[in-house]
């Protein structure tokens, strides 16, 4: 890794370790700590989710026309600001209009920090590239709940006021980290249309792809059936149908994120040799399986014990599928967009998962909790929806963005400049 990209990668870290330190415990923060009752605290959640709709259309085109450095820095100081003004209000107000600071804030460093990785990275270098991303949030977010869980204290609104002042003071010194980032001039895959689109028809242009577009809806489908159902819908079926308790409950949450420490850079081999829309398809029948163990906890008649290790399973196999996804989804986002416009791209797709994100809890809550039979058939079938989709999307990819690895190679072993590859048939 180059200079720059060792820095974003600290970036992921840092942000993700700072968000770490306060989503976890923001439901009682504001519900209990503040005494502002569980309406205010579902607004709270809520207002995340519109902040990140809204402000992440624009971000796309500030993006393209500024460059994703400043972006990314106007981002990280509103979430600051935002953060810390979380820890110090004491109305409903107040505590609303830092949420949707915060949010707003959070959401555009998504697609920013995607943009600098696709502009210091190369076609053979950015799947490995993803895969440290999601594997330093993974890490950053478990670190952060773990010592913020040590810190808070449920009697003592000064506690979360340090929480929050810890989020904040990352953000800030994330700053300072990414100022002195010299961003290198944007790298393509040898096929990758380079037409320069204004910023007022980027979106028209985006439309316009039709790889993208199926991009888009496999992607909605993948964060609304898996995503969306962690901390909702699979976890209330999980308490009314399977049983769980919620320290085992916690364990599941813990496989998830350990199968993805664990198994992330094992996969990433594995994955980068082969077809994208392929391991998308994979991931798609993994997940299958996994919805099959949790109907097994819920609606099967073993013990206590078996259902348990079932529903434990569920969690670890969305693991291993998600970290087959990481060097994988962002990356051919990437790859589909033309020069200059990775930006947008990035925010698209960033805009979809906020999307399924809220769908998916609004969806999947009611359903896991009491209509156990029609949840798990429901997203079974999605799952199996995502391999089809994954399948289809293959159709309108070239050889270069389906299979970027081999494609390089084969220009290396020539020993000249990459030759046109047709479209698959």
């Amino acid at each position: 890794m180059g200079a720059a990209m060792r820095r974003i990668h600290v970036g992921n870290a840092l942000s993700a370790f700072g968000l770490g330190f306060t989503v976890p415990y923001l439901y009682v923060y504001v519900a209990q700590v503040r005494g502002l009752g569980a309406v205010t605290a579902g607004l709270v959640l809520a207002v995340f989710a519109v902040a990140a709709l809204i402000v992440l259309p624009f971000a796309g085109r500030a993006i393209v026309r500024r460059g994703p450095l400043p972006v990314l820095l106007a981002a990280l100081v509103t979430a600051a600001i935002g953060a810390l003004s979380l820890g110090l209000a004491g109305s409903a107000a107040a505590v609303l209009l830092s949420s949707a600071a915060l949010g707003a804030g959070q959401a555009v460093m998504q697609p920013a920090l995607a943009t600098m990785i696709v502009d210091c990275s190369s076609a053979e270098t950015r799947s490995r590239a993803f895969a440290m991303q999601f594997f330093l949030q993974n890490l950053g977010l478990g670190v952060g709940g773990l010592i913020g869980g040590h810190l808070v204290d449920a009697t003592r609104v000064s506690s979360f006021t340090l929480l929050f002042a810890i989020e904040a003071a990352m953000f800030l010194l994330l700053v300072v980290v990414m100022v002195t980032v010299r961003m290198p001039h944007s790298p393509r895959i040898a096929d990758a249309p380079t037409a320069a689109v204004s910023a007022k028809g980027s979106w028209k242009q985006l439309l316009g792809n039709r790889a993208m577009v199926q991009l888009c809806v496999l992607g909605f489908v993948l964060f609304f059936a898996c995503y969306g159902q962690f901390e909702s819908g699979l976890s209330a079926y999980g308490v009314e149908a399977a049983g769980i308790s919620t320290s085992a409950l916690g364990t599941a949450l813990a496989a998830n994120t350990a199968m993805i420490v664990v198994a992330q850079f094992l996969v990433l081999r594995f994955v980068e040799r082969r077809r994208r829309s392929r391991v998308i398809a994979a991931v798609g029948l993994i997940w299958a399986v996994a919805w099959v163990a949790a109907g097994y906890a819920g609606l099967g008649h073993g013990s206590q014990e078996m259902a348990t290790a079932a529903f434990i399973s569920t969690y670890a196999l969305f693991g291993l599928g998600e970290a087959m996804l990481s060097p994988t989804v962002a990356p051919l986002v990437a790859d589909l967009a033309p020069g200059g416009m990775a930006g947008q791209y990035n925010s698209a797709f960033a805009l979809v998962k906020q999307l399924a994100l809220a769908v998916g809890p609004a969806v999947g809550g009611p359903m896991g909790a009491s209509l156990h039979a029609p949840y798990i058939v429901t997203f079974l079938l999605f799952s199996l929806g995502i391999t089809v989709l994954a399948l289809r999307l293959g159709r309108q990819l070239t050889e270069a963005q389906d299979q970027p690895w081999p494609a390089r190679s084969r220009v290396v072993t020539r020993g000249g400049a990459a030759e046109p590859v047709p479209t698959k048939a």
